[in-house]
């Protein structure tokens, strides 16, 4: 049997491009419907998703719900409670001279055809979430899935294109090449989750059309805990975090900053409840998940040798398997501290106290989030005056990501502008000022 040739990127971008311009997109009609239609995919379709999810990334039914798809239906049920708010226009006041008749104000209006790149580590959540702001703002959208999550890229592109308007949506599975080729074509913005050396290559690809970007990267996001904490409360909530998809998060602490006598009374705590949510067995817990691939799991494993084992350090390539591990005495130069690990392994630093750890944050690239474990308002008034990060989380890491009135994006090397909730709309729309005077 043979099967037509896929589109090529130009002609999916004409195409796209075309129905934008007939103004089907524009509707807020049309635009909740495809909300409510990507909401059907999602709670229609939860067990082959969250199946396709396991085969990726090894992550439990429970895990793949939670993160992925529970967490896109919410976002959706949001945008679609508030979008006619966040549409409505906004009046401005006009200055005498223009006349008593005059009128002005500000109104969102769709970019155009919007491109969005998703990472492996949450393929759904990450492909899904910025579509829903760039659908909500009247845009068409070319999806790419990650090539590394095959299972979930073969799903989301058959399920897109049977839910959605595919006059005015379409997916581009593939790897390199294939976003190479979308790279070429002209968009009117692009949205990118990633890492920095992609990061760049999007920007530079980008300012051939002057598309602007949303660049959602990471970094070395770090947890300090200060003196005087439960560290039993700490240690729960620092392994919750970390060790969530295997230690795949853009936001997952990345490492602990603290003092000495600290470190030493962590330790311990971190390894009860390394078992608490693990077992005495990581490998068999069903709620623990796997390294993407090979390649990842390699760098990783070489990372194992940069401080002592407090819990974990196991290993196992075959099935892609790196232990829950904490690592302490490990020092700033060691090589798990020069660039984000991406993975199940946890550094502790030692510094002196709070001045040192917040030049030891200063001194190093603005991570996507920052996370601050202390009792004392001071601290915590101090890292929010002095320290610049995505976003800062006090006691708890993570949970910034659920709230969808806050933005979520990065600073500096961990990012370029914002999504989620009515950021979203921002992000997707071009607020046109509007000037009204009649002619008599």
């Amino acid at each position: 049997m043979n099967h037509p040739a896929p589109e090529q990127p130009a002609a999916t971008v004409a195409r796209l491009r075309k129905t934008f311009r007939t103004g089907r997109t524009k509707p807020v009609e049309w635009r909740t419907a495809q909300l409510r239609r990507l909401r059907d995919l999602l709670t229609e379709n939860g067990p082959e998703l969250a199946a396709a999810l396991h085969a990726d990334l090894g992550k439990s039914s429970t895990e793949a719900h939670r993160t992925e798809i529970d967490f896109t239906v919410r976002e959706i049920d949001h945008t679609l409670a508030h979008l006619d708010d966040w549409l409505r226009p906004e009046p401005a006041p006009v200055p005498a001279h223009l006349g008593a008749d005059a009128d002005a104000w500000t109104q969102y209006d769709p970019l155009g055809v919007v491109l969005v790149i998703a990472p492996w580590n949450y393929p759904a959540q990450l492909l899904l979430t910025p579509m829903i702001g760039a659908l909500a703002a009247g845009n068409a959208v070319v999806a790419k899935p990650s090539e590394l999550a095959p299972a979930t890229s073969a799903v989301l592109a058959r399920l897109l294109t049977a839910y959605l308007d595919t006059e005015a949506v379409a997916v581009v599975e593939g790897g390199v090449p294939e976003t190479t080729a979308l790279l070429a074509e002209r968009f009117d913005h692009i949205f990118y989750t990633g890492n920095g050396t992609v990061g760049r290559i999007v920007m530079r690809a980008a300012a051939e059309h002057l598309t602007p970007v949303t660049l959602e990267l990471g970094g070395k996001s770090p947890a300090f805990v200060d003196r005087g904490t439960d560290l039993d409360v700490v240690a729960d909530r620092l392994v919750r975090g970390k060790f969530l998809n295997a230690g795949q998060t853009c936001v997952a602490p990345d490492y602990v900053l603290t003092d000495p006598a600290t470190a030493a009374a962590l330790e311990p705590a971190l390894s009860r409840a390394v078992e608490a949510l693990f077992g005495t067995d990581p490998a068999a817990s069903p709620e623990y998940g796997r390294i993407v691939n090979e390649r990842h799991f390699d760098r990783l494993a070489g990372l194992l040798g940069s401080g002592r084992v407090v819990v974990g350090g196991a290993s196992d390539r075959t099935a892609k398997y790196i232990a829950p591990t904490v690592l302490a005495d490990v020092v700033p130069e060691a090589p798990v501290m020069r660039e984000e690990i991406f993975g199940p392994i946890l550094p502790i630093v030692t510094v002196p106290g709070l001045d040192e750890a917040i030049d030891f944050v200063n001194d190093r690239d603005k991570p996507l989030a920052l996370y601050v474990f202390a009792e004392s308002d001071v601290t915590r008034s101090r890292f929010a005056a002095e320290t610049s990060s995505g976003a800062l989380g006090h006691g708890l890491p993570l949970a910034h990501l659920t709230v969808s009135d806050l933005p979520f994006g990065g600073v500096g090397e961990s990012g370029t502008g914002s999504y989620h909730g009515r950021y979203s709309i921002d992000t997707f729309s071009h607020r046109k000022a509007v000037l009204e005077k009649p002619l008599s």
